[in-house]
Parts: structure tokens; C-alpha cells; sequence
């Protein structure tokens, strides 16, 4: 054996760097906690006012900060607390699901501007990059001049090694195969300029709900979204966690056991595609699921049933994760209609309350709230934060 890799944290920064670091500061303080005064700014970043002050006002002449209403009843001149600007910086979002894709824009605010959406079967190589050429050029075409000077990048939230999943999506595995072969950043290329980042998707929705959602109350929690297949993510130290892989979190793959006692996974057990399965048994399309707006209500003697089970294993897979790390939260999102959602999460409590928790202490269950939008929105915000935020991870080389 050679001798040990000792990995180092990452370097110190020159002045340039410094500058870069305190401006993605306050961005990220303006976005997780709202608009402030520069005085507040300046307290929690530990910089002085006049260093943010000028930040502040350069940033607003860049057009991505705006001001508030001034704040009046204090001592002195009212204070005006500022924010991040409407449209000050956009990014393309893309989530290739089991099911249907989903390509928006959307803002540093998380506020989607433009969506589209196609749905399928499966999805394949061939007809995914047909949608995204064709629907990068129809949201540009349909955004201002000013706008499309604003888009920083594309972010590509798709399932990890999606061409091992041809049989549960009931595809030929000879053309799902193909999608090994897949390299995101050299088929865009062909058609648009902006920097792709591509991230496992239910990661991605992690991301959204963490950014942008209830992720901001705690700091470190289990996340799960319930899609055609089952996925999570997790927070750590308020910082979405991906590993060095970018496979942490593929809380799908923990184990669960199917009616004869079989070896299974939660993407087996507590997934929609098994509500497609009951109502295509029943000579209904399965693809009236996916349509929006959703409304579930005609389909309520098979979606309770569902819910009944997937909340079952939804509460064994959350002690199993909080055995693992003492997780304080399980937040539970889907692309469901709201009222699945809310009594999805209300279920999930009422099982986990009779669980053996020997050992544990129990997570408070909650619902996520950015909902069927979550992988695109978190999609769009890789590209954000790569230029403009801060991560809170602590990066190491080597």
C-alpha cells in the first residue's frame, strides 16, 4: 500500500476572492433569511458597514438587488432593507422523470417564469434531447431581450444510472441502455451555450425544498419525494449532502421486504408507479396521474389503499435513516396533488408513533412544500448557486 492521502481543506483566497466570497455572503444571507438592512447584513456576516455598503450598492446597480420599503419608528433615518431583485439572475431547469420531463425558468427567488412539459411511457435518449433543444428555444424565444442576458446556465436533474431501471419502467432494455452512453454537457453543446450541471434528481428536489422550501428550520434532516420511483436526499448541517459520488441520500434503495417476505426496496414498496399498476389493472390510464393540474379525487378508492402502504414503509424507512444519522426532521414531498400530500405525511406520523423505536428518538414528519415542481426547481438552482451563492458544505481536494 502507498502511503496515505492526507486531504487537505481548501485554500485561502486572494483579495479578488475575498471580494467574490462576500458578495455570494450576502446573497445567500438575503436568500435564506429575506430582505435586510445592510446594518443586519453587515452584523451577521461580521463585515463592516461600509464594506457592505458598497457591495450592497454595486450589486444593485448590477441589477440583481432591489430595494425595499423603508423601514420607519427607529432612531435616525428609516433603514431600507434590501432584497433579491425579480429576474436579477435566471436559470433553465430540467427533470427527466420515469414519467414525464419537466424544462422551466426560473429566478434566484425560486419563482418559476416559463414551463413546459411532455409526458411518456419511458423516457428515451432521442426524445428527451428533442424536448430540451425545442424547449430551451421556445422559452428563450418567449423571454425578453433582458431576460435571456440574465439566464446563467441549465441544470439537468435526471435518476442515478437511469439505464438500470428499464424493467420498472417497462421499457425494452436494449434502448434504455442507451442512456449509458449519455453525456449531458456534449449533446447540449450542440444546440445551446450555457453551462450545463447535471445532479441526481431526487437530490435536486432536496436542493429545491432546502433552498426555497421548509428546509430552512432544520438543520439536518432525511428528505423524501415521491415520485413514479421513491427518491431522497439529506441535510447535513444545513447543507445538502450529495457524497463524494453524488449518490448520498438514495434513501429509494433502502431495504424493505415485499408479501411473501422477499428482499425488496422502498422504490419497490412505496412508489406511485405501483398506484399506475392498480389502476391500469382496472382499465384506467395511468398517465391521467401525471397530468396537471392534478386532481387524484376520481381515483380515491385506489389512492387510499396506496397511501394506507406507503406510509407504512415511509415511516420503517425514516428510523431506518435515523439510525444512521440522528436526524431532527423527515420531510416528505411527491408529485401528488396537495391533499395526497398532507395526508400522506399525516398517516406517516400515526405508523411511526407504533414503531420500535428501542435506541432512537423519533423525527418530527413534515410536508414538504414546493411539491411537484421540486427537481426542476432545485434542477435550475445548481446553476444559481455555482455562480452566484454559497454551499455550505466544506469543500475538500485532493
Amino acid at each position: 500500500m502507498g502511503p496515505a492521502v492526507i486531504r487537505t481543506l481548501s485554500r485561502g483566497v486572494n483579495q479578488s476572492g475575498v471580494r467574490d466570497h462576500n458578495e455570494r455572503l450576502l446573497l445567500t444571507l438575503l436568500q435564506r433569511h429575506g430582505p435586510m438592512a445592510g446594518s443586519e447584513l453587515a452584523r451577521l456576516a461580521n463585515l463592516s458597514p461600509q464594506t457592505v455598503s458598497i457591495i450592497l450598492r454595486e450589486m444593485e446597480e448590477a441589477g440583481l438587488l432591489a430595494r425595499g420599503t423603508p423601514v420607519k419608528g427607529k432612531v435616525g433615518k428609516p433603514s431600507v432593507p434590501m432584497r433579491l431583485a425579480e429576474g436579477g439572475v435566471l436559470s433553465l431547469g430540467c427533470k427527466i422523470g420515469r414519467r414525464s420531463a419537466v424544462l422551466l425558468l426560473a429566478d434566484f427567488r425560486g419563482v418559476g417564469l416559463q414551463q413546459l412539459q411532455i409526458t411518456y411511457k419511458y423516457p428515451l435518449p432521442e426524445a428527451i434531447l428533442a424536448f430540451l433543444e425545442e424547449g430551451i428555444g421556445t422559452i428563450l424565444s418567449r423571454a425578453t431581450a433582458a431576460q435571456r442576458k440574465r439566464v446563467c446556465g441549465i441544470g439537468i436533474a435526471i435518476p442515478f444510472e437511469l439505464w438500470k431501471w428499464n424493467e420498472m419502467a417497462g421499457a425494452p432494455a436494449d434502448r434504455f441502455a442507451s442512456w449509458k452512453h449519455v453525456d449531458f454537457h456534449r449533446e447540449l453543446a450542440r444546440f445551446t451555450d450555457l453551462p450545463a450541471h447535471v445532479v441526481n434528481d431526487a437530490t435536486a428536489g432536496c436542493q429545491a425544498e432546502h433552498i426555497y422550501g421548509r428546509g430552512k428550520e432544520f438543520r439536518d434532516y432525511a428528505y423524501f419525494f415521491v415520485g413514479a420511483f421513491v427518491g431522497g436526499g439529506i441535510v447535513l448541517n444545513h447543507s445538502v449532502y450529495q457524497g463524494h459520488r453524488g449518490n448520498a441520500g438514495a434513501l429509494g434503495s433502502l431495504r424493505s421486504y415485499g408479501p411473501q417476505g422477499e428482499s425488496q426496496q422502498l422504490v419497490d414498496t412505496a412508489s406511485i408507479h405501483l398506484l399506475e399498476a392498480r389502476l391500469a389493472e382496472n382499465g384506467l390510464d395511468p398517465q391521467a396521474l401525471w397530468e396537471l393540474p392534478q386532481d387524484w379525487s376520481r381515483f380515491s378508492r385506489f389512492v387510499d389503499p396506496w397511501l394506507g402502504r406507503t406510509a407504512q414503509e415511509l415511516a420503517k424507512a425514516s428510523l431506518s435513516a435515523c439510525a444512521v444519522i440522528d436526524f431532527e426532521a423527515i420531510l416528505i414531498d411527491g408529485a401528488f396533488p396537495e391533499p395526497v400530500k398532507h395526508e400522506l405525511v399525516e398517516r406517516t406520523r400515526r405508523y411511526l408513533v407504533n414503531q420500535d423505536m428501542r435506541g432512537l428518538i423519533a423525527p418530527r414528519v413534515e410536508a414538504g412544500s414546493v411539491g411537484f415542481n421540486a427537481r426542476a426547481i432545485g434542477a435550475a438552482a445548481g446553476p444559481l448557486f455555482e455562480r452566484y451563492f454559497m454551499n455550505g458544505n466544506v469543500r475538500l481536494q485532493g
